[in-house]
């Protein structure tokens, strides 16, 4: 994460912000949780947490372990619905903005309760940004 964000902050537009959207996995790695949301409110100017893949684990837990790394930032804001949170991101980003959303990559669900949902960011983004235009297109706002 901490790559990531300093490598996009080298492409960020003057004026611009900087936006991450990510969560961690359960099950796994509770000892890189407060430190990965330090990174990111030291790194982005908006942090928006949201689930990954939170196996057996309580979501709220796996946020509330993120959040004690993060002192007590404005800028975090907390939307466990992946699809809302990615979408708030999109909607809330101003022109030149660059909006990282990290953690799933590849992978085409997400793990909740030892069951695999279809779930993809690629395909989230795509929507968000491609139902704008379409309505436009149609006479809609």
């Amino acid at each position: 994460l901490e790559q990531a964000l300093l490598t996009l902050q080298k492409h960020l537009p003057k004026e611009a912000e900087l936006w991450c959207v990510f969560g961690c996995g359960g099950d796994r790695d509770i000892g890189k949780r407060p430190l990965m949301g330090e990174v990111a409110v030291n790194l982005a100017e908006h942090v928006i947490l949201t689930d990954d893949n939170p196996r057996t684990e309580a979501s709220s837990g796996i946020v509330n372990d993120i959040l004690s790394g993060c002192g007590s930032s404005a800028k975090m804001y907390v939307e466990h619905d992946r699809k809302k949170a990615i979408g708030y991101a999109i909607q809330h980003a101003q022109k030149n903005d660059i909006v990282l959303i990290a953690g799933k990559g590849h992978e085409s669900y997400q793990e909740i309760d030892n069951r695999r949902y279809r779930f993809c960011d690629g395909e989230v983004v795509t929507d968000f940004l491609v139902a704008p235009v379409v309505n436009q297109s149609r006479g809609g706002q």
